[in-house]
């Protein structure tokens, strides 16, 4: 390389350099920008994940409190006062008073309590299925079976969570009303199922034998091949 040919070289890297420090003069502020949101992103988040923690330990701190009350009467009432921080917390919140209204034998306001969670729309699916279903079990009694059975077909519609469990409710009601064929019929499609758990696929086998049924055991799930 001739010296000229280095002269050149030199005084173009000396100018990409002073474009450079131009630049960073010029549009600096933009990184140094980019470096406090990086840096209080991170802070915020690392903020918001305590206050969630801290917020989660305030409400199991109330439910404990209020599960320790002496009587069920006044379990349910604190419970009912606990204050949740979201609608996932408040319908836990709602069916642990549920069940504490139950025991206490105010079935009412068990199923009041259960159908105000089922009935709202911010709470979570499978939370509103949960609290339908067992404010219908303890409508077993008191509700006319027609309407009872519509509500239960709903909840065992294909794809829902408490499916197997709803269809178990149908048979139940078919046995009430002397359908032993329909209802080992239906126990036989929740053996069958896929999703079936062991205990309730036993307590279907055990029903279907003592209706006087043979259940069909080919490629159950669990049984079969």
């Amino acid at each position: 390389m001739s010296d000229t040919d280095g002269f050149i070289s030199e005084v173009n890297e000396e100018v990409r350099r002073d474009r450079l420090f131009a630049l960073l003069r010029r549009y600096g502020w933009i990184g140094g920008l980019v470096v406090v949101l990086i840096v209080g992103g991170a802070a915020f988040s690392e903020y918001r994940k305590a206050q969630a923690r801290a917020e989660a330990e305030a409400l199991g701190d109330a439910i404990l409190a209020a599960v320790s009350q002496e009587t069920g009467a006044a379990r349910a009432d604190a419970l009912a006062a606990v204050p949740a921080g979201d609608a996932g917390a408040e319908a836990v919140a709602g069916m642990l008073a549920a069940a504490e209204a139950q025991n206490a034998g105010d079935t009412q306001a068990a199923v009041d309590t259960l159908n105000a969670i089922a009935a709202n729309g911010d709470v979570a699916p499978i939370y509103r299925d949960i609290a339908a279903f067992k404010a219908l079990i303890l409508q077993k009694e008191t509700m006319p079976a027609a309407d009872l059975r519509g509500e239960l077909e709903a909840l065992a519609a294909p794809g829902q969570p408490l499916s197997l469990l709803a269809r178990e409710q149908i048979a139940l009601l078919e046995i009430a009303q002397g359908n032993t064929d329909a209802a080992i019929s239906t126990y036989q499609e929740i053996i069958s199922d896929a999703g079936v758990t062991t205990d309730l696929q036993q307590r279907a086998l055990q029903v279907i034998v003592s209706l006087g049924g043979t259940p069909d055991l080919e490629n159950l799930p669990g049984i079969g091949n």
